[in-house]
């Protein structure tokens, strides 16, 4: 029985292939480098992502703390026996600094949203534009 020969690997393969094609020298290199390098641009962008949700996520921690923490101030000032309009005249009071308070909050949270789509879209659109120019590089070598 006559012995198999191991199994090539991906590259002599791909290189061999090219060459029953009759394709001109195929540079197997550059696109393995090409693919790397759009590997590379998603990992980033992901990290970017991910390092913008962690930052939302524990802004919008520490903003409920403040919430929750003025909620039981609010709370321990009405145990103060008082008048009828003295009450009143603080639950508007906490009514009006909550709504400012909510409305800044969310402006903040939308802006961190924002800036970590944008930082990882970026990312993508700075790889987009490299390897449009590297294909236009590779087209003028011919």
């Amino acid at each position: 029985m006559a012995k198999q020969p191991e199994s090539d690997s991906f590259m002599d393969m791909f290189g061999r292939f090219g060459r029953d094609l009759k394709v001109p020298n195929v540079d197997v290199e550059a696109i393995l480098a090409h693919h790397r390098k759009n590997l590379e641009a998603l990992e980033k962008s992901a990290r970017a992502g991910a390092a913008g949700a962690t930052s939302l996520l524990s802004r919008q921690r520490e903003l409920l703390q403040d919430t929750l923490r003025e909620i039981a101030d609010m709370a321990q000032s009405y145990r103060a026996p008082g008048n009828p309009q003295e009450l009143m005249t603080k639950q508007t009071e906490f009514a009006r600094k909550s709504f400012e308070a909510a409305l800044k909050n969310a402006g903040e949270v939308a802006e961190l949203a924002r800036k970590s789509g944008t930082e990882s879209i970026e990312i993508l659109r700075a790889r987009i534009k490299e390897a449009m120019e590297e294909i236009r590089a590779g087209y003028g070598q011919k």
